[in-house]
């Protein structure tokens, strides 16, 4: 897909001189052109708003620069005024307005300019034809991108391409084997586009019979392909495929490429061989940035923070993609403090805020629970103009949940203008977060009848809810329509879920019956026993909780939840024989018990507690005071 945004931005500005003629405004255009290709986009609009008259190249000029830089909110912005001033707007401008909305999965602006496309009668224009198209393959509107490819007069390859590349982006892939079959020329950049499109849908091994193919054919492939085949093995976590690839790409010759190092690099960080990804790292002649954000994204899946920073520093430039890999990758290794610290240095660097760091942030927010940080983060969203782009809207509805401000989940929810399953889902799950089990129920049914289908993480949002709030009628109806209605298998966390909701309403006997039933394999024997193992605490059900017990320490002997929750049933049924037992074995094991922990927000101060270290400074006037509460609680 790289090959249809190869044109250099030079070369654009050419022909826009070229085709306008316009002389005394070339040399100013041009300077805007290097200035923003340099990264001094400021300087390059300071100049822009300084010039006295600003002809259609001018306008063009800038909204290159922008769209070239990933301002593509910026360029539309700037398109809007463009529409308002003297200069009207030519096929160059619509194109650049097309590709902004196209990268940034804007559809309403982008049928907007559509629409002035045909108002203003460029519709017959190639270029501006082609880039329709792209901007519907790229936001997901084949059926659209369809009827434009329809009314064309003339095509040539970028045409068939684009149209190729909707149906594939869609993961339409029976439309784009039709469409490429049908296709006058099957170019390269043709077959690229099938393969990464399989490889997007998950096809792994359609995308690898597609490459034998080309391979049998004419055409041969290039760096693209490769890159393309190593993307699909690591999606798909083929570690087989992917290992066999790598050796047929260092036959080939390709192994030199860059794109196909990066690609090969990857593969290894995303199936968590760090060695194997580090190997690829030390054989780099030279490095790029995909190469760094590569590795960086490779030591925070190992867990190892500090080797991923001493990589971020080490790094000759940081992009977009090297902050959100730093702050993701903090958030999912539990450093949600450092994540937030790296955002704020981030901010520091004037680097441009976008949709992927916005979310990371908020998820970094919503790990600590810390309200005021998330409410200053939708802020800096809103200034930035964010908070449109679905995936913003689906972290503020996360991130209000968990952070107890239910009324501002509600609001960001509907705040989302095109909402998809994450966004139906993520309100489902923060209703029964904060135990509103009746608008939980509601708004699944708002969804269904608003033809959503749901998933599996949809119902185990539901069945969640039953089971926290004792709705055991409820919950068998919602686990038997899984099936019957949607045609989803359940999977171990439905089971477990039900299991929980059987439990906790002290019908252990049918819980464990359940269990049996549904659990098929180790890991989803090894969830419902703990579960099972919880309620039997929970009622003193000594019988099925030590068999359950026992079971659950063979089957995994190095966790320490089977081990705890046994003896502490032990002990809560007086067997304090029994109860030493169990403690024994645990040492003898070598498993630890991880101490509880518990924080809270006081004056934008976060303060942790852990169970057992008493050094809190303060803690004797807690204790005083949770004495005294606990006295007030035993005379009421």
């Amino acid at each position: 897909m790289a090959e249809l945004n190869r044109s250099p931005l030079r070369e654009d500005i050419n022909r826009m001189f070229r085709a306008s003629y316009v002389k005394p405004s070339a040399s100013i255009c041009l300077k805007i052109v290097m200035l923003a290709r340099s990264g001094r986009i400021c300087d390059a609009r300071k100049l822009f708003d300084e010039m006295p008259d600003r002809d259609s190249v001018a306008w063009n000029a800038m909204l290159a620069a922008y769209s070239h830089l990933g301002l593509y909110q910026k360029s539309l912005t700037l398109f809007g005024s463009m529409r308002l001033s003297n200069s009207k707007p030519d096929n160059f401008s619509y194109s650049s307005a097309l590709n902004a909305c196209a990268s940034a999965s804007h559809l309403r602006f982008g049928t907007r300019i559509h629409a002035l496309v045909v108002v203003s009668g460029y519709q017959s224009s190639l270029p501006v034809a082609n880039s329709l198209i792209d901007m519907y393959g790229k936001c997901l509107n084949p059926d659209d991108a369809r009827k434009v490819f329809d009314e064309m007069i003339d095509s040539n390859e970028v045409t068939w391409c684009s149209l190729l590349f909707a149906y594939a982006n869609s993961c339409r892939l029976d439309m784009a084997l039709e469409l490429f079959r049908r296709m006058p020329e099957r170019v390269e950049i043709a077959w690229n586009i099938m393969i990464a499109g399989h490889a997007h849908c998950g096809e792994v091994e359609e995308c690898l019979h597609l490459f034998k193919k080309m391979c049998e054919s004419s055409y041969q492939p290039d760096q693209w392909t490769f890159s393309a085949l190593m993307n699909a093995c690591a999606e798909s976590m083929k570690m087989l495929y992917g290992c066999m690839l790598h050796g047929f790409v260092i036959k080939s010759g390709w192994y030199s490429a860059m794109e196909v190092k990066n690609s090969v690099l990857s593969f290894y960080a995303k199936l968590e061989c760090h060695s194997d990804a580090m190997k690829v790292f030390n054989s780099f002649g030279a490095f790029n940035q995909v190469s760094w954000n590569a590795i960086i994204d490779a030591h925070m899946k190992m867990g190892d923070t500090q080797k991923a920073f001493l990589a971020f520093q080490q790094s000759p430039e940081k992009n977009i993609v090297s902050w959100t890999s730093m702050i993701a990758g903090y958030t999912r290794n539990g450093n949600g403090e450092l994540a937030l610290s790296m955002f704020l240095d981030m901010t520091r660097n004037s680097v441009q805020l976008d949709g992927l760091v916005a979310g990371a942030v908020l998820h970094a927010c919503a790990s600590l629970a810390i309200l005021v940080h998330g409410k200053m983060i939708h802020n800096c969203i809103i200034r930035h103009g964010l908070n449109k782009y679905l995936y913003v809207g689906n972290s503020l509805v996360n991130m209000y949940a968990k952070c107890g401000d239910i009324e501002g989940s509600r609001l960001a929810f509907h705040g989302i203008l095109e909402k998809d399953l994450v966004s139906w889902n993520s309100m489902l799950f923060a209703f029964g977060l904060h135990g509103l089990a009746n608008e939980a129920i509601c708004l699944f049914r708002e969804m269904v009848a608003s033809g959503v289908k749901p998933d599996e993480v949809t119902f185990t949002g539901l069945l969640m809810t039953c089971s926290h709030l004792g709705l055991i009628d409820e919950g068998f109806e919602f686990f038997q329509s899984m099936s019957l209605e949607f045609g989803l298998s359940p999977g171990m966390d439905h089971v477990a879920c039900m299991v929980d909701m059987l439990g906790r309403g002290g019908y252990v006997a049918e819980a464990r019956s359940l269990a049996k039933k549904y659990s098929k394999t180790s890991r989803a024997r090894t969830n419902s026993c703990e579960v099972l193992l919880g309620a039997c605490y929970t009622h003193g059900d000594l019988g099925t909780g030590s068999s359950v017990g026992e079971y659950l320490k063979d089957l995994e002997p190095g966790k320490e939840i089977g081990y705890v929750l046994l003896s502490n049933l032990y002990c809560a049924s007086g067997q304090w024989k029994e109860a030493e037992i169990v403690r024994k074995e645990m040492v003898e094991q070598g498993v630890k018990k991880v101490p509880g922990s518990s924080w809270i927000e006081i004056r934008n101060v976060v303060t942790a507690f852990v169970s057992g270290n008493n050094s809190y400074p303060y803690m004797a006037d807690i204790s005083k005071i949770l004495y005294f509460l606990e006295l007030e609680m035993r005379h009421t």
